[in-house]
């Protein structure tokens, strides 16, 4: 869900892993997600190919980010994703794989996202899976999220909020909201604002805006402007990407 402990540099890696287990929820290029799952035998590959995060005055590059979806079922879907962390500053100089974790997304009512009247209910849960050369302390922890989504004609909402135990074996509390302009603009506006609270001593208040581009019904290139407060530091990150699905079966 959320996918995404969002990462901050790498000296402070240990506090963002524990401030974000966001990568949970899977929709570029949002922390958040929406009440939908890729079709039964096809794959979708969320891929943000290199993104530019600073938290104070700590800089990295995040490159490349992937989320990987498969539908299992007309109602399931698997979630695998995680990504590389690149410290941009020349005294701390290092990498990692963070944002790991698998996890299983149902739809428990289609609604306005499969055709149908009403909103469209889902739930994500599953494991944050250990991260490699970050923080040593770090375990699998767990999540779960429940998200309902209403497209009208002129306006997409949906409203996601989870519960997970960190890596640090803290408890964890998300609530989010995503706005998103027609769905039959080819070049959509979209928002998004969340709030997070660790209760291991962070909290996390955040708001994104970009667009998506629908390029093709397999194909959307995004790019979001995110601003947060991560406890007393200043958050600012920079996100691109592109979003592409193709059947296996």
């Amino acid at each position: 869900m959320t996918r995404r402990q969002r990462h901050a540099g790498l000296v402070l890696s240990p506090v963002l892993a524990m401030a974000w287990f966001g990568d949970a929820l899977a929709y570029r290029p949002f922390d958040g997600t929406d009440a939908a799952i890729a079709e039964p035998g096809q794959v979708e590959i969320e891929l943000g190919p290199a993104q530019y995060l600073q938290i104070g005055s700590e800089r990295t590059l995040v490159a490349p980010t992937v989320v990987f979806n498969y539908g299992l079922s007309e109602r399931w879907e698997l979630v695998l994703q995680g990504e590389a962390l690149h410290s941009l500053m020349q005294d701390s100089p290092k990498s990692s794989l963070v944002g790991n974790g698998l996890f299983l997304k149902k739809i428990l009512r289609e609604g306005s996202l499969q055709g149908q009247p009403g909103p469209s209910i889902a739930t994500e849960f599953g494991f944050l899976l250990p991260s490699i050369n970050d923080d040593p302390t770090n375990s699998t922890g767990g999540s779960v999220a429940g998200i309902v989504s209403q497209q009208w004609p002129w306006l997409t909402v949906h409203f996601n909020a989870a519960l997970a135990i960190t890596h640090q074996q803290t408890a964890d509390a998300f609530v989010g909201l995503i706005l998103e302009g027609p769905h039959d603009w080819p070049l959509r506006p979209v928002a998004e604002v969340f709030y997070e609270r660790d209760f291991g001593g962070v909290t996390t208040r955040s708001a994104l805006v970009g667009a998506i581009w629908q390029v093709r019904d397999n194909i959307a290139f995004d790019v979001g402007l995110r601003g947060a407060q991560l406890n007393d530091q200043p958050v600012r990150e920079v996100r691109f990407g592109v979003t592409f699905g193709f059947p296996v079966r």
